[in-house]
């Protein structure tokens, strides 16, 4: 039996610019953190030969093939496993719809996860890379890179795409005291809404060639709060923060709505520096940024949604358990 455990992620800044069909051209720089909140998959190897899968529905085959999720079976596929398995997903939140890279940490951590099985020790890079061959090659998804990365990864990463399909993961190795104070300044609130992300991922791509000017903009953004972070200003963040939400609700229809605009605009109204909805928008959960002395005033604001505390997690997918035995001995 194998359990891993994979990261959820906050996307800060910069998100939409990992879109291949942007960074390849103009290059993308996203800013992102790994959050206390997790996928674990299970693998367990099975007496029989058929392949059992338990998600929010339960499927039972004898064939890779017929397999109606789409993320397992490219992963069984990718990694060989053709049958004898009983394999389960898990998460702390809602899988679908969240905005907090759910998708992409469950890829990541099938893959982390039957690559263990077939005791193979595959790299955070190579989880990563492959993550998004299943998901943006493989399956079709209209998404960007960041969520694989951050997953694999885990921390506070500054990351580059592009120009070309190069990638580079910058780890921000804040010292303790700013790590701590920046954490203390992160509120995430859920919207009530979940909604699908390919929808609006695939009217932002459609998009991308009139909205060249805000996608530099996000770009160039992540670029200030990456170095003002570096150089010890946690305000640097919610000011960027504040200045991407107008460029990113440009970026395509259901973005925003008027819900998600009172909120931020209540938010910002009780003293927060930067508040924008996570992942693709248009529901989800509201992150927020907030100095200490203001927060009990922003969370009366925005008292009608329900508040996920989160920790920043600096380790991105891992085994957790790791037991291999023969069951025919």
């Amino acid at each position: 039996m194998i359990i891993t455990q994979t990261p959820l992620r906050i996307g800060l800044v910069g998100g939409g610019t990992d879109l291949p069909s942007y960074y390849r051209e103009h290059g993308g720089r996203v800013l992102n953190a790994a959050i206390d909140k997790y996928v674990y998959v299970i693998v367990k190897q099975r007496f029989d030969d058929d392949i059992y899968v338990n998600y929010s529905r339960k499927e039972i085959v004898s064939r890779v093939e017929d397999l109606q999720h789409e993320l397992v079976r490219e992963a069984l596929h990718m990694t060989g496993v053709r049958g004898g398995i009983e394999l389960t997903t898990l998460a702390d939140i809602p899988a679908a719809g969240s905005g907090l890279g759910s998708s992409s940490a469950v890829t990541v951590g099938l893959l982390h996860a039957l690559y263990a099985y077939r005791g193979t020790q595959v790299s955070a890079e190579e989880l990563a890379e492959r993550a998004c061959t299943i998901e943006i090659d493989r399956c079709r998804k209209p998404i960007g890179k960041q969520d694989q990365y951050a997953a694999a990864f885990g921390g506070l990463c500054d990351i580059h795409f592009g120009r070309g399909d190069r990638v580079v993961l910058d780890e921000l190795a804040l010292d303790p005291v700013l790590r701590r104070q920046l954490q203390s300044e992160l509120l995430l609130f859920f919207t009530g809404i979940t909604r699908d992300a390919n929808v609006i991922l695939g009217e932002q791509n459609a998009n991308i060639g009139d909205r060249l000017p805000q996608l530099n903009l996000l770009r160039d953004l992540a670029t200030e709060a990456a170095d003002g972070l570096r150089a010890g200003e946690v305000s640097a963040l919610g000011i960027a923060l504040r200045k991407s939400w107008e460029a990113k609700r440009s970026l395509a229809s259901g973005v925003s709505n008027p819900q998600i605009d009172k909120a931020i605009e209540d938010a910002l109204a009780a003293g927060a520096s930067g508040a924008k909805v996570t992942g693709a928008g248009g529901g989800g959960f509201l992150l927020v940024t907030c100095p200490v002395e203001h927060q009990a005033a922003v969370r009366e604001r925005l008292s009608r949604m329900k508040e996920l505390p989160i920790k920043l997690e600096p380790l991105g997918s891992r085994v957790i358990f790791n037991v291999h035995r023969d069951i025919w001995s």
